[in-house]
């Protein structure tokens, strides 16, 4: 490879697979790519939006490597393209094409390709192999690595899907400079989220250089984005499933889940701008309940409010939010248990942890804070 990837070890024994981190790799990705499809073509899965942008360059990669790429199947771009009529358009586009188990599926786009890609590999034959090529900074930090797939139900986000982990990831950190501002930003909230849940030290580097992160400094991103995948990576190695550790991930997910379902999962609100308003409810419903020091959940609050994203729900132009349907919103997540949500709370920064005994009353008074115009 001209480019030197960063190189992120996932360890799942036999399922194991490799994070490749650095600008300019998808150009040199074809022969990882023909490793795994035998030299056959992949079907490439992407969007209205990225397919333009990055699809000549994998293509070109491909052909470098021998293989004769086939035509993609593209679907629209956008969170409401994770429901049941586009995967079954999905599904009837790579049917038709007479696949076989050796089959490779390839997904080049944000986490909606990802997602519903992986959905849908792991639902072909009942289960063919699928390369990520994550072209956003939140799937690249986030739903590329360890293997959750799925789609939406008009009851929640992210309900319907399965556990299929991909055999490559191949994260070009030069695929961020086509994304807009804004969706830089949603996926940087991720990016925080390491540093919140575990990594105070990578927290503190963000204060300093998230700022470089987010304007494109290609070094500062390439940092953040291994730093990043190693975390997922350590977590996904040892709690696959999400029955222990893995649920530290959702830090902020529960509440940001909620607001994402009543503006519809549409542009409104993006994931990753949910998951910011969330994280902070999180460190201020730590607070109240007497878990974590004030100053942290300030430190939280100031940095990602220092980037431009919403730190709360009222940031959010034209909703008028209902405290007692995002509690019910809240009730129907895939993290409740024995009938209770389980929250991802913080003795601090660095410090997460889960718990399930907390007073409805002060979700609510949360709740209500963050929909109140300041």
């Amino acid at each position: 490879m001209t480019a030197t990837p960063d190189t992120v070890r996932l360890d799942l024994g036999p399922r194991s697979y490799d994070i490749l981190v650095g600008d300019g790799v998808l150009a040199d990705s074809g022969e990882r790519i023909a490793a795994i499809t035998r030299g056959r073509a992949p079907i490439v899965v992407t969007d209205a939006n990225v397919g333009p942008l990055h699809l000549d360059t994998l293509n070109a990669a491909m052909v470098g490597a021998g293989i004769a790429p086939s035509p993609a199947i593209t679907l629209p771009a956008g969170e409401k393209t994770k429901d049941f009529g586009h995967f079954q358009a999905l599904m009837d586009g790579i049917l038709g094409r007479g696949i076989e188990r050796s089959t490779v599926l390839l997904a080049l786009g944000g986490g909606v390709i990802g997602d519903i890609t992986g959905f849908a590999a792991a639902s072909a034959l009942r289960g063919i192999d699928f390369i990520q090529v994550p072209t956003t900074l939140l799937s690249q930090v986030d739903s590329s690595v360890g293997g959750k797939t799925g789609i939406n139900s008009p009851h929640g986000k992210n309900l319907i899907g399965a556990f299929h982990q991909p055999r490559l990831v191949i994260a070009d950190t030069a695929t961020l400079d086509t994304l807009p501002r804004r969706e830089v930003l949603a996926g940087y909230a991720e990016v925080v989220k390491y540093g919140l849940i575990r990594l105070p030290g990578f927290f503190a580097w963000l204060e300093e250089n998230g700022h470089r992160v987010v304007d494109g400094d290609s070094a500062a991103r390439r940092h953040a984005v291994t730093v990043s995948c190693r975390a997922k990576a350590d977590i996904v190695g040892v709690d696959e499933r999400e029955s222990g550790d893995r649920a530290l991930l959702n830090l902020g997910h529960t509440f940001g889940h909620a607001l994402e379902a009543a503006t519809g999962f549409g542009q409104t609100l993006l994931h990753g701008e949910g998951v910011a308003i969330g994280m902070v409810m999180a460190f201020d419903l730590s607070v109240r309940l007497g878990l974590c020091p004030a100053e942290d959940a300030r430190r939280a609050r100031a940095h990602l409010a220092a980037v431009g994203l919403p730190v709360r729900a009222a940031d959010v132009a034209g909703v008028e939010w209902d405290v007692d349907g995002l509690l019910r919103s809240m009730a129907k997540d895939k993290k409740v248990l024995d009938g209770r949500i389980t929250f991802i709370l913080a003795e601090g920064i660095g410090k997460a942890f889960t718990r399930r005994d907390v007073d409805a009353d002060a979700v609510r008074a949360v709740l209500a804070d963050s929909v109140t115009p300041a």
